[in-house]
């Protein structure tokens, strides 16, 4: 697909220069990033070591801060532009919940409303509320919360919450619409994604403690009914040498996305033993496209994004050192190897520490880098990406937490991203010190189609559908 960019002349070399004059203002910008030093290095009240600040085209646009020390798990915006508002999970195990946050005002953003799971203080957590996306359905908009409660405890088959929120800013009007539970593994779901799909059905699919992701039809869950016939599918994590990271039999994150150019819709899972790439253009027979595996230092695999074209993806391993390894998916999709091995490029913020989550709208990557904040980086050239931006929102001292202990190693910090596709608008949710919204020079916003790419994104249109997929008779109505 990167020759198609050759043609596209004006496009790359906007590209270029949008690129070069972000790495410039990192330059020029240098002196605001307050790296570890001495104790005399930050400003009064800032512990020596700490990290403060961020570079000079990085620009804050407002904080909320939602409860403290690890009480943030994940976030989302919502993108049309008549709903201005963003979602924080709540993991504190005394409000286990979401929160939701006004964005009407970039001027005054403010904390709109909290629900928390009902006797709250009775569960034993896991993770509390680790995840929530947003969708739309016949006009109407939902808020899914996922929930992991320890097994033999109040909620502990609890998967998730779905929300009315179609009223806001009338918090009144949000209503808890269904409960998906899982008995068969306890223990939640930790990570979701929702995917509008081509056959026209929306899709919630999800982590469990089990060697699958389930998938479950949206419109099944909103029509109530019997909560057995929800569930529509299962996507399987091959068998792998080892038992992987963490206790984790299954996936850990993945993402979904239509592929234009081979009219399928495929789903990039991360976990036990590597990253793998289905078809699953039908959702109850899904196929094993590639995969990447035995790839050194990668036994359990975290996150696993790709770019517009499906090639190039940016995959996360969960331990202290690891960089972000990007991949060349080229020779599994054509079938001239049976599984990718080798990365072609890796990037890490600092290289003391570990990175997160991430949100490509190519050709940047905008990171959730725990102790490093948000962090943003180039992959223009995917064998060599380059930071543009940077903004500390940890306020931490590496590896010890705010009790003065390091239970939490280098996972403390900045767990979740997201991008408003329409403004460029960065959100960010710091586990310690909650909600940040930022904007980036030269970033107003992002279309594929402005740099030659599909415009594909973790961002649905719950409208229409996958842009290029076919319009199918007898698909359900958004």
């Amino acid at each position: 697909m990167r020759q198609r960019m050759v043609a596209l002349v004006t496009s790359t070399i906007f590209g270029v220069l949008i690129i070069g004059a972000l790495i410039a203002t990192e330059s020029s910008g240098a002196a605001a990033q307050a790296a570890p030093g001495t104790a005399n290095s930050g400003p009064p009240g800032i512990l020596p070591g700490v990290k403060i600040g961020g570079s000079s085209n990085i620009h804050l646009v407002g904080h909320v801060t939602l409860g403290g020390y690890d009480a943030v798990d994940d976030d989302e915006i919502e993108q049309d532009p008549s709903r201005p508002y963003a979602y924080v999970s709540i993991g504190d195990i005394q409000r286990a919940g979401f929160a939701i946050i006004d964005l009407h005002d970039l001027a005054n953003i403010r904390l709109l409303y909290r629900w928390q799971i009902e006797n709250a203080g009775l569960h034993k957590t896991i993770l509390g509320a680790p995840d929530g996306k947003y969708f739309k359905m016949n006009g109407r908009y939902y808020y899914v919360q996922t929930f992991q409660f320890s097994a033999g405890t109040p909620d502990g088959d609890l998967g998730a919450v779905v929300a009315d929120v179609t009223g806001l800013p009338d918090t009144t009007t949000i209503k808890i619409v269904a409960r998906i539970k899982e008995p068969k593994y306890p223990g939640g779901f930790h990570n979701s994604f929702i995917y509008r799909h081509s056959d026209g059905h929306t899709y919630l699919v999800v982590t469990v403690d089990g060697p699958h992701a389930q998938v479950y039809d949206l419109a099944k869950v909103l029509a109530g009914g019997d909560p057995a016939q929800w569930k529509v599918g299962e996507i399987g994590v091959p068998e792998t040498p080892g038992n992987g990271r963490l206790g984790m039999s299954g996936y850990h994150d993945f993402y979904i996305a239509y592929d234009p150019a081979t009219h399928q819709d495929k789903f990039y899972g991360a976990g036990r033993g590597g990253y793998y790439v289905y078809d699953i253009s039908a959702i109850t027979q899904p196929k094993l496209v590639t995969s990447i595996t035995g790839s050194a230092g990668i036994e359990f695999g975290h996150t696993f994004t790709p770019d517009p074209t499906g090639r190039y993806v940016v995959t996360e391993t969960e331990y202290q050192y690891a960089p972000l390894r990007i991949f060349d998916l080229k020779p599994g999709l054509d079938g001239k190897v049976q599984t990718v091995t080798q990365p072609i490029g890796a990037w890490n913020a600092d290289w003391h520490d570990l990175v997160h989550n991430h949100e490509v709208r190519w050709p940047f990557v905008f990171v959730s880098g725990y102790e490093d904040g948000l962090q943003v980086f180039s992959m223009y050239d995917p064998t060599h990406p380059v930071s543009v931006g940077w903004y500390y929102t940890c306020q931490c001292a590496h590896e010890i937490d705010p009790d003065g202990s390091d239970r939490w190693g280098v996972d403390q910090g900045a767990w979740g991203i997201d991008v408003r596709n329409r403004d460029g608008l960065i959100m960010i949710s710091d586990g310690d010190t909650g909600a940040w919204f930022f904007k980036m020079d030269g970033f107003n916003g992002w279309n594929g189609h402005d740099w030659g790419m599909p415009n594909i994104s973790s961002v649905q249109d719950y409208d229409h559908g996958p842009e290029g997929a076919a319009t199918l008779p007898g698909k359900p109505a958004a």
